[in-house]
């Protein structure tokens, strides 16, 4: 008796087999009449309901599409200003500000060295072009 009684009592929700079970049982000899028109009725004036929806919904979507004919939105703009929004909205992240700074500074490094080694590069020909200049110009000495 006492595990009947748990077994109403449970406390797990439903299985996949038990919700199948659930699904599948027939209520329909536990209501009145009564109850039975009751329920048709409304769901009757629910799927009413729900196909007066969609057709409002419908309606105002079309609406939309020729409001934005009239403002001369069409996709290709709208997604311009989708992408520049969220550009912009990017670029104001903290993340974003932080990464730009850092690369911004390991830029202006690069550049740094970059100056150095090519100023390097050219005193090294310089030197290189001074010597060749002063071996030509001088006898060699035997």
């Amino acid at each position: 008796m006492e595990a009947q009684a748990q077994g109403l009592l449970e406390t797990e929700p439903l299985q996949g087999t038990d919700e199948d079970a659930v699904a599948s049982a027939d209520f329909s000899s536990m209501l009145s009449e009564e109850e039975k028109e009751e329920l048709k009725a409304e769901l009757v004036q629910l799927e009413d309901e729900i196909t007066t929806l969609r057709q409002v919904l419908s309606a105002k979507e079309r609406h939309l599409v020729e409001i934005k004919q009239k403002l001369g939105m069409n996709l290709m703009n709208e997604l311009k200003q989708n992408f520049s929004k969220s550009w912009h909205d990017m670029q104001t992240t903290t993340a974003y500000k932080k990464t730009h700074e850092t690369l911004s500074h390991a830029g202006q490094k690069a550049t740094a060295a970059f100056s150095n080694v090519g100023t390097a590069i050219s005193k090294k020909f310089g030197d290189m072009s001074y010597s060749i200049r002063h071996s030509i110009s001088m006898p060699a000495m035997r």
